[in-house]
């Protein structure tokens, strides 16, 4: 299909700006959102009526169910929603306040669900439609200093991975979206930092070394990357970008194979007797 209409949170720089100049610049529409819209000025003066710029806190669900309204009426349809918005919160787990856990899991959770909820209806009309949620390697691992945000991303790949099997039937399709480190600002400008705890400056330190030898990939390349998966026939439920997730995943997934391998003795003694055991 071409001329897609996309619906794109956190589009005023990083990722959600790349998607949407690389939707733009073929001639789809992109509805893009942004918590301050006139930082997409250049981009409506640019490609003029195939881009509305929308302010939105995605933390806030009245906006979003308004904000998806107002796509859907200047554009007719809903072709790919993407939940970009969100940022990354580095805390060892004990130093991480009450409120800035639940502002990462409204931020991170709840608004990619209000989008999703809001976009569905339109979607299951059309029966047609694909959700893209970004998660990331943290998705699917977990390392030091970052536990709220891999919480935040975990969720957000179990509700999809559920979403995908609801939605299967109505020709929507989901995708959850693996980053790997990029040159963005997520673990800069964009990043909030708990109050730290001395007796943790050694976890942090070594997630430091860990960033300062990897290598960063390029955002720019990323969009000819996201076209591809949307333009897809049948999208993945789940696709890398960058190329260190699968060997970190296959390692990882080896690791918990083997434990899970070594008690399951215990897994046994757990269940039971057989004769408990349902038919």
């Amino acid at each position: 299909m071409t001329n897609k209409v996309w619906f794109i949170t956190g589009s005023s720089k990083g990722f959600g700006r790349v998607w949407a100049e690389a939707a733009l610049a073929r001639g789809d529409r992109v509805a893009a959102t942004a918590r301050d819209a006139s930082t997409l000025a250049d981009l409506v003066e640019k490609y003029g009526d195939n881009i509305a710029a929308i302010k939105l806190d995605v933390t806030d669900k009245k906006a979003v169910n308004a904000a998806i309204a107002e796509a859907h009426k200047r554009f007719g349809r809903l072709d790919v929603v993407i939940n970009n918005a969100g940022y990354g919160h580095f805390g060892a787990i004990e130093e991480v306040s009450e409120q800035e856990a639940r502002d990462q899991i409204e931020t991170n959770v709840l608004g990619a669900l209000w989008v999703t909820q809001a976009a569905l209806p339109i979607m299951r009309a059309q029966r047609s439609g694909h959700i893209i949620q970004i998660s990331s390697i943290g998705g699917v691992n977990a390392f030091a200093s970052l536990g709220l945000y891999h919480a935040s991303k975990w969720a957000l790949e179990a509700f999809s991975q559920s979403l995908g099997i609801e939605v299967a039937e109505f020709g929507i399709h989901v995708t959850l979206v693996e980053p790997g480190g990029f040159s963005t600002d997520w673990a800069g400008p964009s990043a909030k930092v708990s109050k730290p705890i001395e007796a943790y400056a050694p976890a942090r330190a070594k997630m430091a070394e860990r960033r300062a030898n990897s290598v960063a990939g390029d955002p720019e390349a990323t969009g000819a990357a996201m076209l591809a998966i949307v333009d897809a026939a049948e999208p993945p439920l789940r696709v890398f970008f960058g190329d260190g997730g699968l060997p970190m995943i296959k390692q990882e997934y080896a690791n918990r194979i083997a434990t899970w391998e070594k008690w399951d003795d215990v897994s046994i003694m757990a269940q039971g007797a057989k004769k408990n055991r349902r038919a």
